[in-house]
Parts: structure tokens; sequence; C-alpha cells
């Protein structure tokens, strides 16, 4: 059982980062990149009619998390709780960005919005790139300190950075030069795949050019790639074990190989589904290669006193888990329906619709 509600977590966490992960990106093309008024209306409902729905994955991820896995849940809600509350913070700030805009034609009003929009989106793909980054690397669980845990093995504290800023450090915070590479890539990944959002529901005047920027990021995605798997093996000499004990996992590097260099070709795809197709595979490949290069673990515990948690030491009980098997079921068809009938109404370009001020 704990391996079926891993992997449903997984499917949902990964569904939100797709969804929600081409809003973050639609807001930082938005601030970096739309100019005119009208880039700028159309821009924005292409965030603002999915966001909340996208929201959702997330909020059933959480429900999920409680659930199943309840001491990680605990561990992770009370160590990361400086970066969750500016990750809220952050949440809320977007969505009053895209809500609030259209209120008023003041220009200033609109610059405002515009402005929360567009940095909160920024920050959010930073800071989830930021949690990756510390989930492969691991946390000092149990607080350890001169060889003593300063409290129970499975909780731990990070501050948002320590002194010598190294994910090598004993102490380490949250954010350290390796975590921060791990959140440019989750930055640069998600406005490839906002871009190509926009382009694939907008007629907007930036089209042409955005498929300009699309072929620039993602060289610099590759070569980030390349460079973070360097420093990965430093941190974590046994950070690729797991695909060279069970070689079927390389299906998951691969897929994100497949929408890494399909995107190279970008200006040469006859449609504009195809581009997008291959953003979504970077991100799919990309969360379940992290995730199949820790399995079964779920954080791992950079002293050698208290060990890792894994879905094993972290699961509910095995009566708990089976019997929210049933309610999970239904709760998965009514995600998969909503999300449907929701894009289903959505579908085709959206330049015309009411965003619904």
């Amino acid at each position: 059982m704990e391996l079926f509600w891993y992997i449903a977590i997984a499917v949902v966490l990964t569904m939100f980062f797709i969804l929600d992960g081409y809003d973050f990106g639609t807001g930082i093309i938005h601030l970096f990149f739309a100019k005119e008024e009208k880039d700028k209306e159309v821009i924005t409902k292409a965030a603002g009619l999915f966001w909340d729905s996208n929201e959702v994955w997330l909020v059933a991820a959480g429900g999920m998390l409680f659930m199943a896995f309840p001491t990680f849940y605990a561990s992770v809600f009370s160590g990361f709780y400086l970066p969750l509350i500016l990750v809220l913070w952050l949440i809320i700030f977007r969505a009053i960005g895209l809500e609030l805009r259209g209120q008023f034609k003041f220009q200033m009003w609109k610059d405002i919005w515009d402005a929360s929009f567009g940095v909160s989106s920024l920050l959010l793909a930073l800071f989830f790139g930021i949690a990756l980054g510390n989930i492969v690397r691991g946390v000092n669980l149990g607080g350890v300190e001169k060889g003593i845990s300063e409290y129970e093995a499975h909780y731990f504290f990070l501050p948002l950075w320590d002194s010598s800023f190294s994910p090598l450090s004993k102490t380490p915070g949250v954010i350290d030069w390796f975590t921060i590479i791990i959140g440019i890539i989750s930055v640069v990944a998600l406005t490839i795949h906002g871009a190509n959002w926009i382009i694939l529901k907008t007629n907007s005047t930036i089209n042409n050019k955005l498929k300009g920027v699309i072929l620039r990021l993602n060289i610099v995605l590759a070569a980030l790639t390349i460079f973070s798997l360097i420093v990965w093996k430093i941190i974590n000499p046994n950070s690729f074990d797991n695909f060279i004990q069970k070689p079927y996992l390389m299906v998951f590097p691969i897929i994100y190989l497949t929408g890494l260099i399909g995107l190279f070709f970008i200006k040469k795809l006859k449609k504009d589904v195809y581009a997008f197709t291959l953003s979504t595979l970077l991100i799919l490949g990309g969360i379940t290669s992290s995730l199949a290069s820790l399995f079964p673990v779920l954080l791992p515990s950079v002293n050698t006193v208290n060990e890792p948690l894994t879905i094993y030491n972290t699961a509910a009980t095995e009566y708990g888990l089976s019997v929210a098997l049933n309610w999970g079921i239904i709760g998965f068809i009514l995600l998969f329906v909503y999300m449907i009938i929701q894009k289903r109404l959505m579908g085709g370009k959206i330049d015309t619709m009411d965003y619904g001020h």
C-alpha cells in the first residue's frame, strides 16, 4: 500500500507542476516580454482562466500526503515552515494580481498588479525548484550537533541559509549554491513551458518571438542540466545507483531528454501542441527522474546518526492506508473529471473569451 500511495501522490504532484507550471511560466513571460497592452491582456487570460483549477492538484497532494505519510508531512511542514509561508504569500499575490488588474483602467493600477503576477510567478518557480533541490540534497534530520540529536529523529529545522552557503555543510540552509542551481533550472524549464502554453492558447503578437526565446532558453537548460548532474554526483556519490541497479528506471531520464532534444527543433514543428507536449515531457521527466533516483527515500539525512525518511518508516498504518483507498479512488475520478471538463470548456484559443472580472 505504501508504494501505491507514493505513486499516487507523485502523479498528483507531477500534474500540478505540469498544469500550474505553465501558469508560472506565463507570468514570467508576461513580466519580461509582454510590452503592449493587448498582449498583456491576452497573456494574463492564458493564466487567469486556468490557475484556480490547476492549484486543486496542489491541495489534493497536500491532503493525500497528510493521509498516507503523516510523519513525512509533519517533518516537512515544520522544517520548511518559513519557505512554505513565503510560497503561500506568493500564491496569494499571484492570484490577486490576476484578478485585480482588470478592475480599473488606470495604467498605474494595471502596472502594480502586473508586477505582482509576474514577480510572484518568477519567485514561485524559483522556490519550488529550490524545494526540489532540498529534497534531493537532504537535511539535518534530528538537528544533530556534535553527534547528538537535539530533537526527534524525523524532525529538522532549516534557516534560509547558513554562513557557508554550501550543500556540503553539516547544517545546510534552505538556500545554497546547489539548490539555487536547481531553482534556476526550474525557472528556465517553466518559462519554456509557459511560452509554449501562450503560443498554443493565444494569438499574441509575440508568439513568433517566443519560439526564438524557447530555443535560447533550451540551450541554457541543456547546459544547466549537465552541470547540475556533475554537481549532484559530487554532493551525493550514490545519486545514480538506482538507475544502475534498476535499469528500467532509465525510462524517466529518457522522457526528459526527449523533451529537451525535441525543443531544439521548435521552429520546425508544424503544430503548436507538439511543442507544448515536449515541454510537458521535460517537466514529467525531470520530476520523475529525481524521485526515481531517491526511491524509496522521501527525504535524505545529511548525518549518519538518523536514518532518512522513507515511504516505509513515515507511512500511516496498513489499516489506515487501506481504508483511504476507496475514498482515494473517488477523489481521483473527481479530479480527472473536473480537469477534463474544464479543459474542454476552455478548448482552442482563448483570446476572445471573457475572463469574468
